[in-house]
């Protein structure tokens, strides 16, 4: 590790007046891995440009693998072996191959295609191996398509994504997925150094821990990796070094072992004031362990949906009978909440036409549910439902009753029936409790 594969020598970068970047220089060997660290605007993403060949430094001088460069483009890095992964882009939905045709046949394309990005016309497979994908005769340049498909699933499977995923299209594909695609395709690459330009947080945490297994085995091969994040518990983690970039400038270049999250904190605020340091260290830590709980949620939620698919055809159908008459005393009960808001302003004709109907067809709508529920009540016994399917007929049976007292509640005393005195006592207390204004109502007892 004491061959430096890379020196940066007082590079800088000027957007007309605006200095990003100012005398930033540092060396890394080969098989050395160094964190980039600073805060947003510090010049991290810049530095990354400059080194992939993106944009060139305004000053300065880099050195790889013994010579000086000067890149123009992407291309020239890459073909040195300089890969880049960026946070995951917007997709590339026209291709222009005008300028990249080598070989055109009607079995395959020979073409040199370099991007940062996913191509939205290309399967996943595809974009994995764009610019390098296998060849069945080297001499014609025909596209191996099996073996182009075998090598992405392989690639896949590094990162527990599904072979299926081989065939999609890149545009269906959720964020996540996408970042690892772009990962997998510097991987495959020939590579010398890596740059991986904040990609960690975009991962779950399972697959955090399949990339930072991976950073160490290709430093082990000889592999240089920069790596910028903020995560500075996966930092001390596999890192050799730590740079810090401040406002543009390398403010500290500080071995792993020698430092702690604190002093790189306080380089990257540059401050060393407790009220400015305390709360990013323990954001930062906060962060790492809520991100790590949720991965476990994530695996339970997904264990718990294999043993629903694993139930066999009895459990799905006493499920889905359930669900449905669940569902059923659901649309049930917003109709009534929507006729209770209805009845107060209703009149009394209506009011007894809806007790009626309440009465006749949804008590009896609910009663046909009960009695379903006792047939199903064998069925639930064997899955270990039985308390729940008691507890759903408990409540029908509750709501029963309070429809029964509801229909009672809508048919007050009328005067043909009970009298002029019962029904002015009636229709008093219905005003009162509905209001909330306290009524005291006298009435002579030979009143009607």
């Amino acid at each position: 590790m004491d061959q430096a594969l890379l020196q940066v020598n007082n590079i800088s970068k000027n957007f007309d007046r605006l200095s990003v970047l100012g005398n930033v220089s540092f060396t890394l060997a080969k098989g050395e891995v160094i964190g980039l660290v600073g805060r947003q605007g510090a010049g991290k993403s810049t530095l990354f440009h400059i080194l992939s060949g993106a944009i060139p430094p305004s000053s300065g001088q880099i050195t790889f693998d013994g010579s000086k460069r000067r890149f123009n483009n992407r291309i020239e890095a890459q073909k040195l072996g300089i890969e880049t992964v960026y946070q995951t882009s917007s997709l590339i939905n026209h291709f222009d191959f005008s300028n990249q045709i080598f070989f055109d046949s009607g079995s395959g394309i020979e073409v040199n295609r370099r991007t940062s990005g996913l191509v939205e016309q290309f399967n996943v497979a595809q974009n994995i191996l764009l610019g390098h994908e296998p060849k069945k005769f080297s001499l014609f340049g025909v596209i191996d398509w099996e073996q182009m498909t075998h090598v992405a699933q392989e690639l896949l499977a590094e990162f527990d994504l599904p072979p299926s995923l081989a065939y999609e299209p890149v545009s269906n594909l959720a964020d996540e997925q996408r970042q690892i695609i772009l990962l997998l395709r510097a991987l495959q690459r020939p590579c010398q150094l890596l740059l991986l330009d904040d990609i960690i947080p975009i991962l779950s945490f399972k697959r955090q821990e399949i990339l930072l297994s991976k950073i160490k085995k290709l430093a082990s091969q000889g592999v240089s990796i920069i790596i910028s994040s903020d995560d500075l518990k996966h930092l001390f983690t596999i890192t050799d070094r730590i740079i810090v970039l401040y406002e543009g400038k390398l403010v500290a270049d500080r071995q792993t072992a020698e430092s702690t999250p604190r002093e790189i904190v306080e380089l990257m605020v540059g401050s060393t004031k407790q009220e400015q340091v305390s709360p990013l260290i323990w954001a930062l830590e906060s962060y790492h362990t809520a991100q790590q709980q949720t991965e476990e949620l994530r695996r339970a939620q997904a264990s718990l949906q294999q043993s629903l698919h694993a139930q066999d055809s009895l459990n799905r159908q006493l499920v889905e009978r359930l669900s449905n008459q669940l569902l059923a005393l659901d649309k049930l009960n917003a109709a009534l909440q929507a006729t209770q808001r209805r009845l107060i302003t209703e009149r009394e004709d209506e009011r007894k036409a809806l007790a009626r109907e309440l009465h006749d067809q949804v008590i009896q709508d609910i009663l046909g549910l009960i009695y379903q529920l006792e047939d199903v009540e064998e069925l639930a016994s064997s899955l270990g439902l039985s308390k729940k399917v008691n507890s759903v007929r408990h409540d029908m049976r509750n709501l029963v009753s309070e429809l029964r007292q509801m229909c009672s509640d809508l048919r007050p005393p009328t005067i043909d029936h009970h009298g002029l005195h019962a029904a002015i006592n009636s229709l008093a207390t219905e005003w009162s409790n509905r209001n909330g204004i306290p009524i005291h109502l006298e009435v002579a007892p030979d009143l009607g």
